[in-house]
């Protein structure tokens, strides 16, 4: 006899949605430590993302309070993981989380040696007098930007061309690439950044060794932590979110312990723990900001968002810009304009309550950048539209 199979509905998705990822204003927290739990990681390739994620999902944002999880107590760690990727991640978590889905470091280092030895003639061994002279000058001096570790380290300041022939080609520091080899070691860390809470040029600072955890074990929790997090989830989601194998992703489900449920796409897969109805939480609207995890955490987005819509919301390359949610679906998108006011532009009507609650979290998000001026890393069609 078959066994029956719950079925899992695109409401019940968005409902587990906006309790899960901390959305509804009954279920926000009151910690960093709280959102990054709750959603694994923060997208921080923009590192306005990681701040502006956690403001819409605390009870009372405030940046001092992410930037002393992140800079001072350190319960928070900035590292490169799924797909290559950077993210904020809780700091136990962080073992797992790299040795799930780092790449084998010293191919990093080897790519490193390659292709500066293609740029400037460096071999090995005067590669690797300069990362020593790196890690020799930061444990002696503490935090240092590129540009200081370049006059401490005179090989540093060495220039090189990248993108050779394309319209984008610039010159660069060979410290770029000797420090992000060191960082995907482990050796060193990003610190606080040179500027504001959304400045991209971070001072660099000796980083304690990250516990070695096996890969199988490290992807089968990594796996229930995701599957927590954003389940249902199909293997696709899986697949793409940590940038795993299909085969690697079939045995983390397996080792993690997943139970299958029916969706309206296919199979997917829940913790055994949690496979009862969540109740459809009160209305509820957010400004999400580009890249952030929620709207980044499927390969399947059809449930929360039309396909029609996704021209104006993504850039070329995939990466999604400033979002307005209502109910567990994006409805438009936000931006800042010159003058520093919120923007939003509507794709559908959420209805008059709903647009109501769009202007009290405009106002809310106004007071918590404070003058803050932000432009995402990644441009989309409408949210230039709205930033002018």
């Amino acid at each position: 006899m078959a066994s029956f199979r719950r079925h899992i509905t695109a409401a019940e998705r968005r409902a587990r949605l906006g309790h899960r990822h901390l959305l509804a204003a009954t279920s926000r927290v009151k910690t960093p430590e709280g959102v990054t739990n709750a959603l694994i990681g923060l997208h921080a390739t923009d590192p306005a993302t990681v701040f502006l994620s956690a403001a819409a999902r605390l009870a009372e944002p405030d940046v001092a309070m992410v930037e002393r999880a992140l800079y001072e107590e350190r319960t928070l760690a900035r590292i490169r993981c799924m797909r290559g990727t950077m993210f904020v991640v809780p700091a136990p978590l962080a073992p797992a989380v790299q040795s799930a889905t780092g790449k084998d470091t010293y191919r990093d280092r080897a790519a490193a040696i390659e292709r500066l030895g293609n740029a400037v003639g460096w071999d090995e061994r005067r590669y690797t007098a300069a990362e020593q002279e790196a890690v020799a000058a930061l444990a002696a001096r503490g935090e240092l930007t590129a540009a200081e570790l370049a006059a401490a380290v005179p090989a540093l300041a060495e220039q090189i061309t990248v993108y050779p022939g394309k319209s984008y080609e610039s010159r660069q520091r060979v410290c770029s690439t000797v420090l992000g080899a060191l960082a995907a070691e482990g050796r060193i860390r990003r610190a606080r950044p040179a500027g504001n809470w959304t400045s991209a040029q971070f001072r660099w600072a000796p980083a304690d060794p990250l516990p070695q955890v096996p890969v199988a074990e490290a992807r089968a929790t990594l796996a229930r932590h995701y599957l927590a997090a954003f389940g249902p989830v199909t293997e696709a989601d899986l697949k793409w979110w940590t940038g795993w194998t299909l085969t690697d992703t079939r045995k983390a489900i397996a080792a993690g312990g997943a139970e299958a449920v029916d969706l309206d796409e296919g199979t997917g897969y829940l913790m055994p723990d949690d496979t009862e109805p969540v109740d459809e939480p009160l209305p509820w609207v957010a400004l999400l900001p580009g890249l952030d995890p929620t709207p980044m955490g499927w390969r399947d987005r059809h449930w929360y968002l039309d396909p029609d819509l996704v021209p104006a919301l993504f850039d070329r390359n995939g990466n999604i810009g400033p979002t307005v949610w209502a109910n567990g679906r994006i409805v438009g998108a936000w931006a800042q304009r010159p003058d520093g006011r919120i923007n939003h532009g509507l794709l559908t009507d959420p209805g008059g309550e709903a647009r109501a609650a769009i202007e009290a979290e405009t106002a809310r998000l106004t007071d918590f950048l404070a003058g803050t001026r932000i432009t995402p890393s990644y441009r989309t069609p409408l949210e230039r539209r709205l930033a002018q």
